[in-house]
């Protein structure tokens, strides 16, 4: 029989001389496997975290976007409420019908100007009192209006997209108090 063939019934060792069970190879194996799964998984987390510092520098950016748009729509809010009330005092026959039209032209492209931003007016008068989208400057008696109704609008407030740019500032309507004093009573 030749040294390097083994009949079929015996066992063959491992190459490398080593051990059928535990041997240096399926250890180093093994070991091996260990470490490509920590390293896999390494890289699964490094990749999550560029992923996610990705969406975070996006989100970063937009926000610093919007915030640097917040105060100049702030700014033109305040030249288109100056515009609007100035609009308001010229009566129709001050001046001539073309120069009035051009003027309500102007004022409609700055309304559009901030649609294109998303800003909208928010709708305040008749509704109740919401603190989130307007400040109350005046509770005022009313009969004819529910408590806690918005009756009058003394600023248009704004909405850009789903936050407030600007709030509305109202006029909320309260109860009628009685002309019964109690104090008189008490006489």
């Amino acid at each position: 029989m030749i040294e390097d063939e083994r009949p079929e019934h015996e066992p063959a060792d491992i190459e490398d001389g080593g051990e059928r069970d535990g041997s240096p190879l399926e250890a180093q194996f093994a070991e091996a496997e260990r470490e490509r799964a920590q390293f896999k998984l390494i890289a699964q987390r490094a990749q999550a975290d560029l992923v996610n510092y990705r969406r975070r520098a996006a989100d970063e950016l937009e926000e610093a976007r919007r915030s640097a748009n917040t105060g100049l729509l702030l700014r033109a809010l305040a030249v288109i409420d100056d515009f609007e009330r100035a609009m308001a005092l010229v009566p129709d026959e001050a001046v001539a019908p073309g120069w009035l039209e051009g003027l309500r032209l102007v004022h409609r492209g700055m309304m559009n100007m901030l649609e294109s931003e998303g800003v909208s007016k928010i709708e305040a008068s008749g509704c109740p009192f919401d603190p989130r989208e307007a400040e109350a400057v005046l509770y005022e008696e009313s009969e004819s209006a529910a408590e806690g109704e918005v009756i009058r609008v003394v600023r248009q407030g704004y909405m850009q997209r789903d936050r407030v740019l600007r709030p509305a500032q109202v006029v909320v309507a309260k109860q009628v108090q009685d002309a019964y004093d109690e104090s008189e009573e008490v006489k």
